[in-house]
């Protein structure tokens, strides 16, 4: 079955980018347009509003890109069944992860996977964990790692990996500004301190909930994207950051800062896989997470995936 038609579509329909999309399928941009209008043509609507400064889908266009999803979904899912039963899986798995989940614990367990399957072809992208649900969700991507939020979506599967705290870090040499009282939080000293966040996600959440308890503004001097770019700037002297420790302890400027060790402590970070609910009953999937739990020790229950 040819299902490039469909995939470019899909692609273009989820970037609304024909540059971006024709680089992703590696076709060239005219090829791209030829597809879809043979789709458009196929179907007697139009899928795309193009201008010469933006595309956007049409009504029908909206349709036809659930619809694509869908199909595109099944008919992996059957083609993987198919291949499970002669126990010979192969395809396309999409991962998503930090690049310290990269090279820390996902190693071993892509190296595992490598082996049992090694015909299965893994695509990895690395970027902030905080859009790691995101990603799921958007079908970007079939497997992501990540923090747990306080509330996973109900239709988001996730499977713990390992459990880091978090941390706030400084500078490990003298700096310009005065680093606060490490045994006690108080609220004076840290109204000046600069400090470097994430854009967003859970660290950010939890740093602001600090504060906020604290009753203290914080100084924001950097919003970043991204642990490891934290790290980077703190041990440059730029100001104070909070990080994950497994991220702090993999990095290769972990001698350049130092902990705080700040009462009251943040709350942990659990830190796991995120998958579609609806998508574990793909069989490359599947054996990703089976595999990840053999490694962990985490035997799947008969009710839960």
């Amino acid at each position: 079955m040819d299902t490039r038609s469909l995939s470019h579509f899909l692609m273009l329909a989820d970037t609304l980018h024909f540059h971006r999309s024709s680089s992703a399928c590696h076709v060239s941009p005219s090829t791209l347009s030829r597809t879809i209008k043979q789709l458009e043509d196929e179907l007697g609507v139009a899928l795309f509003i193009r201008d010469n400064r933006s595309v956007s889908l049409t009504p029908e266009g909206k349709r036809l890109q659930t619809y694509a999803r869908e199909s595109l979904l099944q008919w992996e899912s059957l083609r993987a069944s198919l291949q499970s039963d002669s126990r010979d899986l192969q395809g396309e798995l999409s991962i998503y992860c930090s690049v310290t989940a990269s090279y820390s614990f996902l190693y071993d367990i892509l190296s595992d996977f490598r082996r049992e399957h090694p015909r299965i072809e893994i695509k990895l992208h690395t970027g902030d964990p905080a859009e790691s649900i995101q990603r799921i969700k958007s079908g970007d991507e079939d497997i992501a790692i990540g923090a747990k939020p306080d509330h996973v979506p109900q239709d988001i599967a996730f499977r713990p990996i390992t459990t880091s705290p978090l941390v706030f870090i400084a500078p490990a040499t003298a700096t310009h500004f005065n680093l606060p009282t490490q045994s006690h939080a108080i609220d004076t000293e840290w109204c000046s301190v600069p400090m470097i966040v994430s854009e967003a996600g859970l660290a950010r959440k939890r740093s602001d909930l600090w504060f906020r308890n604290l009753g203290v503004k914080p100084l924001i001097y950097a919003q970043v994207a991204g642990n490891e770019a934290i790290v980077s700037m703190v041990s440059l002297g730029f100001g104070i950051g909070v990080v994950p420790l497994i991220v702090l302890e993999n990095s290769p400027l972990a001698s350049k800062v130092q902990l705080l060790e700040v009462q009251p402590a943040l709350d942990p970070f659990e830190v796991g896989m995120f998958a579609l609910e609806k998508k574990l009953k793909h069989p490359l999937i599947q054996a990703f997470w089976s595999l990840s739990a053999k490694r962990k020790g985490i035997l799947p229950s008969p009710n839960k995936p």
